[in-house]
């Protein structure tokens, strides 16, 4: 059900990615790219803020032809489209990762870790990643931590869901750490205080720009501190229950262009 609808045209746009502006077939479809087109034209700013890592942005990149400025790793990075340079980064202490890690391996048996750390990626022998990085590196944790500044620590369990044991992880974490999940079988983890809301709430303030003059879209729970802060948000119809009860505005799913329904009518 739609609460209410956002009438007046935003001065930034802030978009979650996979499973928001993105298909399940990994495309973007031309309404979406030529809505974001639209809302540059206009003047108002689209920021991507997404849990992906920075080295998987290029193929975004290509497909929205977008510039400027994207938040990755649930708010850890800030990545810079044009130069494919991160220029704001949040570091999970090795200390915290090492002593979390431990909690985590003794309540929840089986699990396996990943380091997102820049433009680089470490993993252990077991953890299974989604997108598979030639230059990635392949070693125990505490190898990981010392080559590789941690952005976003990421653990599995093979391939299970990972929800029943999410609440265990967040109080294991307490304020050491942030938790948050954007997909069943993955729980990702960064430094104190980290997470969309914060990093959009950064960069806004940057360009002089207010939460009444954001639109926020989003689909997963790592986007419910962004919606919290925009002055409107919505959620695509295949979202999470909780971003659904959260969302101002429900558009159509990710499938159905349903960013661009919403971007079509605020920028006509």
């Amino acid at each position: 059900m739609v609460h209410s609808l956002l009438v007046s045209r935003p001065a930034l746009v802030a978009t979650d990615l996979d499973g928001t502006l993105i298909r399940s077939d990994g495309t973007v479809s031309d309404r979406t790219r030529d809505a974001l087109r639209r809302v540059e034209g206009a003047g108002a700013t689209v920021v991507f803020v997404t849990g992906r890592p920075t080295r998987v942005m290029a193929d975004i990149v290509r497909q929205t032809a977008a510039s400027g400025l994207a938040i990755c790793a649930n708010g850890a990075l800030v990545y810079d489209l044009d130069t494919c340079v991160p220029v704001r980064e949040t570091i999970l202490e090795s200390a915290a990762a090492v002593k979390l890690a431990g909690a985590i391996r003794e309540m929840v048996p089986g699990v396996a870790f990943a380091v997102e750390s820049g433009m680089r990626f470490g993993r252990e022998p077991d953890f299974s990643t989604m997108w598979p990085d030639p230059e990635e590196m392949v070693a125990s944790f505490r190898e990981l931590l010392e080559c590789l500044p941690t952005a976003k620590l990421l653990v599995r369990r093979g391939g299970a869901s990972m929800v029943d044991v999410y609440d265990t992880i967040v109080e294991l974490a307490g304020t050491e750490a942030a938790v948050t999940m954007s997909s069943a079988d993955l729980i990702e983890i960064a430094g104190p205080g980290v997470s969309k809301a914060v990093a959009l709430a950064r960069l806004a303030e940057d360009l002089g720009i207010r939460p009444a003059q954001v639109v926020a879209f989003g689909d997963m729970p790592n986007d419910l501190p962004m919606f919290a802060w925009a002055g409107h948000a919505v959620a695509v119809s295949n979202a999470h229950p909780d971003v659904l009860a959260a969302a101002h505005e429900i558009t159509s799913s990710n499938d159905e262009d349903g960013v661009a329904l919403v971007l079509e009518r605020l920028f006509p």
